[in-house]
Parts: C-alpha cells; sequence; structure tokens
C-alpha cells in the first residue's frame, strides 16, 4: 500500500484503488445537500454502461473539486497543449468515443 502525505494527512491508498477505473463518461447530480458523481465506461456497439464508481460529495466540496480541476486542466494546457474538445457530430462518428457528460438534478 502506498501512503500519500498531502496537507499534514496520511492518506493511505490500497492496492485495489491504485488501479483505477476506466470512464469516459460522467454523470452528474445533485439535491440541496449533495452532488452525486457516476463514472462509467461505454463501450462502442454496446447498450449498456456500468457505473464504476459514484462519488457524493457536499456542495461545497464539489466546488473545491470544481475549482481543483480548472487548476489542473490550466496547468497541464500550460505544458502539453491546448486540451480540444469534438462536437456531438465528432463524437456520434464512431472514431472518437469522447467524453460524455449528464447534468440532472437527483
Amino acid at each position: 500500500m502506498a501512503e500519500i502525505k498531502k496537507l499534514g494527512i496520511d492518506i493511505e491508498l490500497g492496492e485495489e484503488v491504485a488501479q483505477g477505473a476506466y470512464s469516459n463518461l460522467a454523470i452528474i447530480s445533485h439535491s440541496t445537500s449533495e452532488f452525486i458523481l457516476d463514472f462509467a465506461t461505454v463501450l462502442p456497439g454496446v447498450q449498456k454502461a456500468r457505473v464504476k464508481s459514484r462519488i457524493i460529495l457536499t456542495p461545497e466540496h464539489a466546488k473545491r473539486l470544481l475549482m481543483s480541476l480548472q487548476e489542473n486542466v490550466t496547468r497541464y494546457e500550460s505544458n502539453v497543449g491546448k486540451i480540444e474538445i469534438p462536437s456531438p457530430r465528432q463524437q456520434q462518428s464512431g472514431d472518437d468515443f469522447g467524453v460524455g457528460h449528464k447534468i440532472g438534478e437527483a
């Protein structure tokens, strides 16, 4: 098991979790008290996607995640180059499956 020290907190990363789970679809919903992020994998030719992971956050933590993702994307793009997001038409061509998202209310 790996341990990560950040902000003075010992964070344990077990071997199974460290392997990660691939996701190319995020479904985001919310209520007045929480945000729910479901991560799934959609494969070409398969009509059903199974949720691989669900993360439930308070609204404050959801906003912190948003800010942290923005900061990291900005840093990534300054080092690697702009991330291009294909249009829906390009995604439907089957050549680029892309990352989808659905935003709704729980």
